[in-house]
């Protein structure tokens, strides 16, 4: 079964030959989230943009689905990836259905088809299309835009999914709601996820695998239980801090 993502040996470095991400490599199969926990600067989110393109690597491989990440046009690549960060990154001045219908209408899927999948995806995550597809962002609570995100990274149905602390932002009844309900979404869906994070509970709530990356090297990757058992220093402070 050919992997949703696979990462060789990846780096990035500044101009200046500091390198923020080195040496990392690790896959993640269909139906796997990953996690990848770490402090501020760890080079987390760095990989998740070398992974979309949004940064270029200096060196190493990214495959979605199988496919060469350097071969595509980085527009073509990021329609096939599911993106959804902190600051959710709506249109204000489209409706919602307009934002989740977004790719698809850049891929010129039929008006039908993309209203029947704007539909489905709405009551996925949870908002009656008949209620909220004709809101605008403003017009709803920071949990309904996250998930308004959640679907629209959903929308042309793509095998890999990158979220940069999508629920970090959110007061903390809400954000529990949310990693519920992501959970159950990510067991139905089967998607090959990312989830960047710097909480260890949420973490270990949502990962299949965790990786922990520290100053820009992935230092430990396995599975939620070998993390709350490794005697990795920097895993330790982080279990330490849960």
């Amino acid at each position: 079964m050919t992997a949703a993502l696979e990462v060789q040996d990846l780096r990035y470095a500044l101009p200046g030959g500091r390198e923020l991400v080195s040496g990392v490599s690790f896959s993640v199969a269909e139906g796997e989230t990953l996690v990848l926990l770490g402090r501020s600067g760890s080079g987390k989110t760095t990989t998740l943009k070398l992974v979309n393109r949004l940064l270029e690597p200096s060196a190493g491989e990214v495959r979605i689905a199988g496919r060469l990440a350097a071969a595509e046009q980085p527009t073509s690549l990021r329609r096939r990836i599911g993106y959804v960060i902190q600051e959710i990154g709506l249109f204000p001045h489209f409706t919602v259905a307009e934002n989740v219908g977004l790719v698809p209408r850049l891929e010129r899927w039929p008006a039908a088809r993309i209203a029947e999948r704007v539909g489905e995806l709405l009551t996925l995550v949870g908002l009656e299309p008949e209620t909220f597809a004709n809101r605008r962002p403003h017009q709803l609570s920071g949990g309904q835009r996250q998930r308004v995100g959640v679907a629209r990274a959903l929308a042309a149905d793509p095998p890999l999914m990158l979220l940069d602390e999508p629920f970090g932002a959110l007061d903390p009844i809400t954000r529990v709601e949310l990693q519920r309900e992501f959970r159950a979404l990510q067991a139905r869906l089967g998607k090959g996820v990312v989830f960047v994070t710097h909480d260890v509970r949420e973490g270990l709530l949502l990962g299949t695998r965790l990786g922990l990356m520290h100053q820009g090297k992935l230092v430990f990757l396995g599975s939620p239980e070998e993390f709350r058992t490794s005697g990795h220093p920097e895993v330790r402070a982080f279990m330490a801090a849960a």
